[in-house]
């Protein structure tokens, strides 16, 4: 059974303790826009997979109940930064499955300012999840006192940078697509445009990562409505529904961890295979793509996702967006909502709300920002511990 997003609705990002709400009140602006916009009532959504990370035990419900008291199952989703999309694809399942014909996804964060802690409790790296990440990490290049999530990005740069001659002015550009993008989001948290040179003046925070290539702590929600076509058959829905062609996860493997490089233990092998698997059952390939949003949690990972997508070969991703291949009037629109670098990144969100932008832009309706004659979209969500999650959608008709 196939499975459509009928409905999508976000907060706008905001920087974390600027403005006075609480996450249900995220979820219940997030989630009461994806209702209106398929043009139903909670009391038609069947099961509620809910994704955050750092809000406690149940949070889901809490979130869900400002919509409605139904008795509906909630599901609570944590995975790292792809925990929206790993709420998006419960819902898929549970539609494509035949469990449920009308699911809502929601996803949020409440975060505080400044750089993550890299999933360590207390300082103890030993004890975190990611600690076998951070081990290779620390074999090959040491640990600094600089944030552990921009280290090892920045490491990962690093190598890239070596191996391929990749220059600082390559990931700038990445920074200086997005900011441009984001000027024409309302959604996004920030919205001032920086060229590539004031991008390299920015301040360093893990060489040769700067603040305007890293992206930000945020609170924020998102929501997507997920139906089935026999659901579509018995409701017209208010907005025009895009298909979910196909959507994959994959986890860490043995070629994580192998090659002793952070390239590879920050995900581009995850996110290569996810994007094989949903070329293989799409029958679709990156050139039937439009339209791209992926996790550029720092600009190198943009760059890194680029060759593992199939948009280049490897070690040419500096050239192409230096090309302007990525952006209006290249071969691609990537990150037209200004990525998690502009828009911001509220873990729990950012999955989902990669989604929201693509639905918008397959219909039509993203306004100045529109990529003319949309109609296949590609979202890549990613996180460190880990997962990766590319979903294909289409726009109906």
């Amino acid at each position: 059974m196939k499975a459509y997003v009928a409905g999508v609705g976000m907060t706008r990002f905001e920087k974390p303790e600027t403005r006075d709400w609480q996450y249900w009140d995220m979820a219940r602006e997030a989630g009461s826009a994806a209702l209106a916009d398929a043009g139903i009532t909670y009391a038609e959504v069947e099961q509620v997979p809910v994704g955050y990370c750092f809000q406690p035990s149940t949070a889901g419900q809490r979130a869900a109940y400002e919509l409605g008291l139904t008795g509906v199952p909630v599901y609570n989703v944590n995975n790292n930064c792809a925990t929206g999309s790993s709420a998006l694809m419960l819902a898929r399942q549970f539609v494509e499955g035949g469990v449920a014909d009308c699911v809502l996804a929601l996803g949020f964060e409440k975060m505080k300012r400044g750089a993550l802690g890299g999933g360590a409790d207390g300082g103890d790296f030993s004890t975190s999840p990611v600690a076998r990440h951070y081990g290779v990490m620390a074999a090959r290049h040491g640990f600094e006192m600089s944030p552990p999530t921009a280290q090892i990005f920045g490491d990962a740069a690093r190598e890239h940078m070596e191996k391929y001659g990749t220059t600082e002015a390559q990931l700038a550009a990445v920074g200086a697509k997005n900011h441009r993008h984001s000027a024409n989001n309302p959604y996004a948290q920030f919205q001032d445009v920086y060229g590539v040179d004031e991008i390299l003046a920015a301040r360093v925070v893990h060489r040769p990562l700067t603040k305007l290539q890293c992206s930000p702590t945020s609170d924020g929600a998102a929501a997507a409505v997920v139906v089935s076509e026999r659901f579509l058959e018995r409701h017209e829905p208010a907005r025009q529904a895009v298909e979910i062609v196909a959507q994959a996860m994959t986890t860490d493997t043995e070629e994580s961890f192998a090659s002793g490089s952070c390239v590879d233990v920050v995900g581009q092998p995850m996110s290569r295979e996810a994007a094989r698997q949903v070329y293989e059952r799409s029958g679709l390939g990156i050139h039937d793509v439009d339209v791209v949003e992926l996790h550029d949690c720092f600009s190198i990972n943009e760059l890194l996702t680029y060759e593992a997508l199939g948009m280049c070969e490897e070690g040419e991703s500096g050239e192409l967006v230096e090309s302007g291949a990525t952006t209006y009037g290249g071969r691609w629109v990537v990150n037209p909502s200004g990525g998690l670098i502009s828009k911001g990144h509220p873990l729990g969100a950012t999955g989902i709300a990669q989604v929201a932008e693509l639905v918008w832009q397959l219909r039509g309706e993203a306004g100045p920002r529109q990529v003319s004659g949309a109609r296949v979209g590609l979202a890549h969500n990613i996180g460190l511990g880990g997962a990766a999650v590319v979903t294909l959608l289409r726009a109906a008709g």
